[in-house]
């Protein structure tokens, strides 16, 4: 997969005069904003459920894109391979037109009168004869010309359905986006109405493993390829979480494992869902640098396991690729690619 992959807006770095409207979005997803009297580990807690929301809809916006990526290219092609046919046919048309422009000069009178007036019946029967072949190859290209009318109809019914499918899809990527930039305005929220100093210390948990490299131990990739996706990742630490993205200025968490596998020459799918089945899934047990580890029922993050009980991986926003642990959050899948 090429990295096209457009970076879409966060939704975070609005101007004071959308206040007011994000508040309202914030209401309208959450309901309610907690009380000032909540625990501000409920709402931290909150905010990462938020998180966790916005990154289930970021994946499904990947998918949806990347179907609408797919169908405008296979409608691209259609239309092309419909604008030939009808060449094709054109052509076809012309010379069946001069076929019976010259059936006509030769053959228009009755055949049983043609042989009474002709002054030499043997050269009228040769003629004739021409006449019958000449009439079977114009049979055979009307034949032609009928299958290719069809052959057109059909591409032009399946080019209809695609561009139906294609406004569809187009029509989803909308609605996820709304949905993720809803959820990531709403955990803004949440996080602008925590004391200073519990923001800070949000944001310094957010943060954690930016800066220096674990020790990752002594494991090897499995692969050529993995060793050189592993450096890819490894490059890509600091950079931000950008939800939508992969790479190379920013990434959401699928975004990262493509970008690092197509440095090692690698083409793997965008969605974590799909990344889960991208080679050969092995125990935690036997994970090796370079394995993808898919998190969640759902599959809806992943990380590249870097030895030592460690991942990277793009968190969310705010958290920029960094070092985690590789038991953060339940895991689905391993996956050697």
């Amino acid at each position: 997969m090429g990295s096209h992959r457009r970076l879409a807006p966060s939704g975070f770095d609005r101007g004071a005069g959308a206040a007011v409207s994000i508040l309202s979005v914030a209401v309208t997803a959450l309901g309610a904003l907690p009380s000032a009297a909540a625990p501000h580990d409920d709402t931290r807690a909150e905010v990462d459920r938020l998180y966790e929301q916005a990154e289930k809809a970021t994946e499904a916006y990947n998918e949806a894109d990347e179907r609408a990526d797919a169908l405008r290219e296979e409608t691209g092609s259609a239309r092309d391979r419909i604008a030939r046919q009808q060449q094709r046919i054109n052509s076809m048309r012309e010379s069946l037109g001069s076929l019976a422009g010259a059936q006509y000069r030769s053959g228009g009178l009755d055949p049983t009168l043609a042989l009474l007036l002709s002054d030499d019946p043997g050269e009228y029967l040769d003629r004739a004869s021409r006449l019958d072949r000449f009439t079977a190859h114009q049979a055979r290209e009307l034949r032609k010309l009928q299958e290719a009318m069809r052959e057109l109809a059909q591409d032009r019914e399946e080019a209809a359905g695609k561009l139906r499918e294609l406004v569809k899809s187009r029509k989803a990527v909308s609605a996820h986006k709304r949905t993720v930039e809803r959820k990531l305005a709403a955990a803004r929220l949440l996080l602008n109405s925590l004391p200073e100093s519990e923001r800070e210390a949000y944001g310094r948990a957010s943060r954690s493993g930016r800066y220096g490299m674990p020790w990752l131990g002594d494991a090897t990739a499995a692969s050529a390829r993995g060793a050189a996706a592993v450096a890819a990742a490894r490059a890509a630490l600091g950079r931000p979480y950008v939800w939508g993205a992969n790479g190379p200025s920013g990434f959401d968490c699928s975004g990262l494992m493509q970008w690092s596998y197509a440095q090692a020459g690698v083409a793997i799918p965008r969605t974590s869902q799909a990344q889960r089945y991208a080679g050969r899934q092995v125990p935690l047990s036997e994970a090796r640098p370079g394995d993808l580890v898919v998190y969640r029922g759902d599959a809806s993050h992943v990380g590249m396991y870097m030895g030592n009980g460690q991942v990277i991986h793009a968190p969310h926003p705010g958290a920029p690729v960094r070092y985690d642990p590789v038991g953060m959050m339940p895991i689905s899948s391993v996956t050697r690619v």
